[in-house]
């Protein structure tokens, strides 16, 4: 019998926490996030923004190539739903992205994030108490906002998400936090290249190389970053990926 929607969304929550125990893989957690989003909720992609050190918001996970490219869009022309969410600490609507108030608001992201396909954007602030850390960014194809299901559980995916980034020791301890936040930050750069040389070698999709290099990493129980940099180097032996 196939779970209810209420039983995976539950199955979620014990797979993020499970995350939770010493030396969990940050990466691979938010990754899991915004895949757990487009599985469970009426979105199509998910992408998730943290802050540096210095206050500047950072792509750190996508479920898409397509996320990916409209998130980047954002930060690179500090225009956007997701920007204004983090800044306020507030969550953004935009059900309409072809409304001529978020073309009038957001022109360029607008025009961006319709050549992806989508249509709307939900974006939600990841916050402990006064601090927001970042947002997580829901995407649609259809023009129409999330039912208010989705958005509490959208929500309470999103507390467990700030919760497995400032665990109760980072948040006592601010340089923690910082260090925790910058590594994750760090850390994709060198995914991003490593995704990029696996999808110029095997000649796939970004997303293909993606879900290869991920997927070597859980079943070989390595680190997902700690493979990427294998892969730039050229050591790691993936199946159909020649060496450097």
């Amino acid at each position: 019998m196939a779970a209810t929607v209420d039983e995976r969304l539950a199955q979620a929550f014990v797979e993020l926490a499970d995350t939770l125990v010493a030396g969990y893989d940050l990466m691979e957690f938010l990754q899991t996030l915004t895949d757990r989003c487009v599985d469970l909720l009426e979105v199509d992609a998910a992408g998730l923004l943290l802050a540096d050190n210095r206050g500047a918001l950072r792509l750190i996970a996508a479920s898409t190539e397509q996320a990916r490219v409209v998130e980047l869009f954002q930060i690179q022309n500090d225009e956007g739903p997701c920007l204004d969410c983090y800044r306020s600490g507030q969550a953004v609507i935009v059900s309409d992205i072809h409304s001529e108030r978020a073309a009038g608001r957001w022109p360029r992201f607008a025009a961006a994030a319709l050549e992806m396909g989508y249509a709307g954007v939900h974006a939600i602030p990841m916050r402990l108490r006064d601090q927001v850390i970042g947002t997580l960014n829901l995407f649609r194809t259809a023009p129409d906002g999330l039912s208010p299901s989705d958005v509490v559980a959208a929500t309470a995916l999103v507390d467990v998400a700030t919760i497995g980034i400032l665990q109760e020791r980072a948040v006592r301890h601010h340089e923690v936090v910082a260090g925790q936040l910058q590594l994750a930050l760090n850390s994709r750069v060198i995914i991003e290249q490593a995704k990029g040389i696996l999808a110029e070698r095997l000649r796939v999709s970004p997303d293909e190389a993606f879900v290869m290099l991920r997927g070597y990493a859980r079943d070989h129980n390595h680190p997902l970053t700690e493979l990427a940099g294998d892969v730039i180097r050229g050591t790691a032996r993936i199946p159909g990926a020649k060496l450097a």
